[in-house]
Parts: C-alpha cells; structure tokens; sequence
C-alpha cells in the first residue's frame, strides 16, 4: 500500500515539474518575444528552401553559390511583395475609418429590414457583440504588424544563410556523432523530413491559394486584391480557421464597393478553393499522420497568438506540427501525438 502510495506521489511530482518547466519556458518565450520572433521566421524559411538547396547541390552548383542565389531569390520576393502591397497596405490603413463607418451603415440598414419583418433589436446592444469594422481593425494591426518586421530582414537573412550551411552540413555531423545504425539518426532522419515535407507542401498550397484568391478578386473588381491574395497565403497555414479569418475583410470590403451579390459570390470563390484545396488536394499529398484536430487548430492559434503576437497566429500551425512530429517521433510521446491529430487521420 505504501509502496503504490509513494509511487503515485513521485508520478504526480514529475506531473507537478513539467507544468512548473512548460510556465517557464512559456514565459521566457514571450519575454524574449523580439528575439524569438526572427529567429523562428528564420527557420521557418530556411525549411522551406532546403529542398531547392539540396535540388542546386544535386545540379553540380557550390554551396556556398546556391546559398547566395537563394538569399537573392528571397530579396528579390520580398521587394516585390514590399512594391506590391506596400502602397495598398497604406491606402487600406488610411481609408480604415470611412470602411467602418460605411459597415455601421450597411449594420443599420440590416437591423432597419428586420424590424419590418417584425424583428425586434436593439441597435447598441447589438453592436456591441457584433461589429464588422471590428473586422477591419484587426486585419489592419495585423498587416501593419508583420510589416514592422521589414526592420529585421538583414538578421532574418543572415540567421538564414547560417542556418543552410548548418543544414547543408548536418547529415555528415549526425554520422560521426551517433554510431551507424543507431535508432537516433533513424527518428532525427524522419523527423526531419516529415517537417520539411509538411512546411513545402502547405507553403506550396498556399501559395496556390493565395494566387488564385488575387486572380478571383481581380476578376470582380475588388480593390486590394493583391493585398488579401496575401493575407490568405499567410492564413492558409491556418487549417480551416484561417480561411475563414483570410475572407472576411474581403467579403466586407466587397459588400461596401460593390454591393449584396458580388461579396456572396467573393464568398464563395474563397468556399470553393478551400474545399478544393483545403479539403481534397492537402490530405491527398500529406497523407496520413500530418493532421491536426480543428480543437488543437484553434487553441494553439490562441496560445501562440498570445507568446508571440501576430506572427505567432501565423506560425502556430506550423509550430504545433513541428511538436506533433517531434512526438510521433518516441513510442513513448506517440499517445500524444495521437491525441493531438484529427480524427480522421488526415489534414484538416
């Protein structure tokens, strides 16, 4: 009796030390936000570029020149996305107050209609839960947020070329560290790939997605179109919750500039790629064992919101993944990977 006694109570001590470790690390994680922050857009981006790196390497091209054409490839993105964006970015900051006034408008009309129908509402209350300018706000701070970041390109980029030559270099470290055929080089290696797998296919349909939201924006007519094709590249990394969040400045902005049917139909263009997308194409090329549960998708879109800000919504699918991998790794994590993933089993 003893004994299970003193068993359960070194259990519930060790249960007791995780969490106690987990608050720590949470709150250095957010006291060091401003050097988290670049380090972790740095090894985001550095995952998704190994695969052309390895792909130069394999050409017969030096490192250390495919390192340089890549960090130029990267500039010259980052120039065309700052031309593109940056002037509508500001446009959109600065015609903010008179969208919100016009969506407190087209709220009014709404409750106006309803109270003909026999629906009665009261107006402030009613505002108060529910204000689509609100909408606006957010998606404002949000932009103007990852565009404060253009002040740390030169450390992203230069964290990011460390970063390939360590990569370029760390199969041959693992070999003479570990011992031939040890399982820790087996588990490194699949870990490993599964997140370069799972960060170059979502950056790949998102990019899709993002493309194709600007082409079907253009289409009606939005103004702006190029600025929500990238916010809905960067919210698609977001499973199912981003989507939504990616549509709504859009839809609104639709429904003030063009009225009821072209924001329905805007609407559904952003349904139907994600159905297609989303739902079809992703779990096709990722398979099984790369899902999250849309529970696990939501919470951690809050916690890494609230750790690192705006960024941290940005990356908080891909930091979870990372963290599922890592524990589908272990036979001894694997329940929690289990439990972490989707039902289904696939990509939500």
């Amino acid at each position: 009796m003893s004994d299970t006694l003193h068993v359960g109570f070194n259990r519930m001590q060790r249960i007791l030390l995780t969490m106690a470790a987990f608050i720590v690390v949470v709150a250095g994680m957010r006291a060091a936000q401003d050097l988290l922050i670049p380090f972790l857009l740095s090894l985001f981006i550095a995952i998704v570029v190994t695969p052309l790196l390895n792909w130069l390497r394999g050409k017969g091209i030096p490192t250390g020149v495919a390192i340089l054409l890549i960090i130029l490839l990267i500039i010259l993105a980052g120039f065309l996305i700052a031309v593109l964006v940056g002037t509508s970015l500001t446009d959109f900051s600065n015609s903010l107050p008179a969208y919100q006034k016009g969506l407190q408008a087209k709220t009014s009309e709404l409750l106006a209609f309803l109270e003909t129908k026999g629906v009665e509402i009261m107006d402030e209350t009613f505002l108060e839960f529910i204000n689509p300018g609100a909408a606006m706000r957010m998606t404002s701070r949000l932009l103007t947020g990852l565009g404060n970041l253009l002040g740390d390109t030169f450390l992203i980029l230069l964290v990011v070329v460390f970063m390939l030559l360590e990569a370029a270099n760390f199969g041959a470290k693992m070999e003479r560290a570990v011992e031939p055929g040890s399982p820790s080089i087996d588990r490194s290696s699949v870990f490993l790939d599964n997140i370069k797998r799972y960060m170059v296919i979502k950056t790949w349909t998102s990019l899709g997605t993002g493309v194709i939201v600007t082409v079907w924006l253009t289409i009606w007519g939005v103004d702006y179109a190029i600025l929500w094709g990238l916010l809905t590249f960067l919210f698609n990394y977001i499973p199912n919750i981003g989507s939504i969040i990616a549509a709504v400045p859009p839809v609104l902005l639709a429904l003030l500039q063009l009225g009821p049917w072209t924001a329905l139909a805007v609407g559904l263009g952003y349904l139907a790629v994600n159905m297609v997308i989303g739902s079809f194409l992703e779990p096709r090329l990722m398979g099984r064992g790369l899902g999250l549960s849309t529970l696990i998708v939501f919470l951690s879109l809050l916690f890494w919101g609230w750790v690192l800000g705006p960024v941290g919504m940005l990356l908080s699918v891909p930091l979870t993944m990372s963290m599922k991998i890592a524990l589908a790794s272990f036979e001894e994590t694997e329940w929690i990977s289990t439990l972490l993933g989707s039902s289904r089993g696939k990509d939500v």
